[in-house]
This record gives C-alpha cells, structure tokens and sequence, in this order.
C-alpha cells in the first residue's frame, strides 16, 4: 500500500519515496513529440507539418512558398515512377586549386553529403501529366545552386537531348548564387554555352518553359532562367541579378517597393505567369498542350 509523507516546503501531501511512481501515471508530464509542427518563415504560423507537405511545402495561412529539394521538385512536378535521370554521375573538377576557407573539393564532398546530390542540378526526362519532357532543377543547398562547370554541361546536354527526341523542355530554376567563383572563367562559359543550346533549340522549334523559383540571382538569371518561351514564377520568388542589398550599397538608392519579387516582374514584363505551387504542374501540361508539343 502507498504512503503518503508532505513536503516540507510545500505541505501537500504527495508520494512516499519510499514508494516511487509507477511509470506513466497522470503526474508524469508527456512531451510533444518533436517534427509535427512547422514555422512559416512568412507570417511565422505554426503549421502542422503533414498539411505543409500535403500543399507541397506552402502555408495554409498566407501562402508563403517555402524553399523545396531538387527530390522533392521531382516528385511534385513529374508523374509517379517515371523520372530517368541523365548524367547522374557527372562531378565537378577543381581547375584553379581554389580555396577560400578550405579546400573546393572538401566543399563539393561536405554538399554531396548534405543534400545526396553530386552537384546543383539534377536532368533527366519525364512525364507530366502524361506529356513526355526534358527536366532540370537546380538545388540551393549546393553551393547556392551556383553554377559550375557540371550544372552547365548536364543543363546543355538536356537541352540538345531535347532537341534530338523533340521533346519539351522544363528547367526549374532555385539558385541564388549564380556563377560559381570557385571555378572562375570555366563557370562564366557556362551562361554562354547554355545560351547558345537554347538558341539552337528555339530554331529548331523546341519549346522552353522556365520555372522562376526564390531564388534566382546572378548568372542563372542573366542566362538560361530568363530565355523561355514562357517563364513561370512562384509566388514572392526572388528574382533579379546582384540582389537588393548589393543594389543599394552601390548605387546609394532606395529601390521600388517590392523590387525584385515575382509580382514586381510581372507587372514589368519579365516574366509571363505567377503560378501557385499546386497548380505548376497543371500549368505546365495545359502550356505544352496550347503550343501543340
């Protein structure tokens, strides 16, 4: 039987030490477990995570678009089952010996360990909604999504691949760091090099649809993610070339409201849609069906 002694600093009655609790009876407090819940970097709700990933990474509260992996744009955009990816083993190289606090192939292995990627982008084709398509995506968590010598050759590469197989392209663009400084003049060549492909692939009547992500900076932006024939954007992605900051630390000015948001470009004229993340891949469909592709 328990006995009950009293606390001398409280004097309420509770256990005897002598007889300890019996585990998980009412005044063993239970914790939550942790991961349900979420923080929207937008309007800062909390939000139950299952319901952010069933609204594929946007809040229910004020629709904020919230960074997505590579994977996970994969999955979201291509029909289940039928993503083949190219160029899957392709890494890049360290032409100039560069290192800034350490070593560029230490940091190319500490990503390839953190994100299950071997470089920023990921090609390969697809189905949306049953319509076959060259796909690429770029990741910000590697290196920014910066692009090296890799992210050019694979994105290049996609682009004649559909060209050859007639197909639509699709190149979803999430990279704020824009050329890689860590390869230098090999990085620059890139925008070129895609620029050209894209060239050839509009005159030889191939369709391009460029997906606008938060962010896209840099020579991303000033190359291959501005070149569609029709450019989508998420909503409040951040869009432009050296970013707010930088702008006005150069030229001592205060910038529009809103410079550089998707809904900025638009009203603009430098992008042609504003499309929530759940409608992007409906989008896509009814756009290659539209240009009869």
């Amino acid at each position: 039987m328990q006995t009950e002694e009293r606390n001398e600093t409280t004097g309420i009655a509770g256990p005897s030490s002598a007889a300890p609790p019996v585990a998980g009876t009412f005044w063993k407090r239970k914790g939550v477990p942790e991961g349900l819940w979420v923080r929207c970097p937008g309007c800062q709700a909390t939000i139950f995570r299952k319901e952010a990933q069933k609204r594929l990474g946007t809040c229910p509260e004020c629709n904020y678009h919230w960074s997505v992996t590579a994977q996970e744009r994969v999955a979201q955009l291509l029909d289940e089952n039928t993503f083949e990816e190219w160029d899957a083993e392709m890494i890049s190289g360290d032409p100039l010996t560069f290192c800034d606090r350490r070593p560029y192939p230490e940091r190319l292995a500490a990503d390839r360990l953190a994100t299950g990627l071997k470089d920023a982008v990921i090609t390969g084709c697809g189905r949306v909604r049953a319509r076959r398509v060259a796909f690429g995506v770029t990741d910000s968590r590697f290196i920014m999504g910066s692009m090296g010598s890799v992210v050019g050759e694979k994105l290049t590469r996609a682009v004649e691949r559909a060209m050859e197989q007639d197909l639509p392209l699709i190149i979803v663009s999430g990279s704020g760091g824009g050329a890689r400084m860590h390869e230098g003049i090999y990085s620059l060549m890139q925008m070129a090099k895609i620029s050209a492909a894209l060239a050839r692939f509009r005159n030889a009547g191939g369709l391009f649809i460029s997906v606008l992500t938060n962010p896209t900076m840099g020579g991303v932006a000033a190359s291959f993610a501005s070149l569609g024939d029709l450019v989508f954007a998420e909503p409040k992605a951040l869009i432009g070339f050296a970013g707010p900051r930088t702008i006005k630390a150069t030229i001592r000015m205060e910038l529009p409201k809103g410079f550089q948001t998707s809904e900025f470009l638009l009203e603009h004229g430098y992008i042609d849609r504003i499309v929530r993340r759940q409608d992007l891949q409906s989008e896509i469909a009814r756009a290659i069906d539209y240009c009869n592709k």
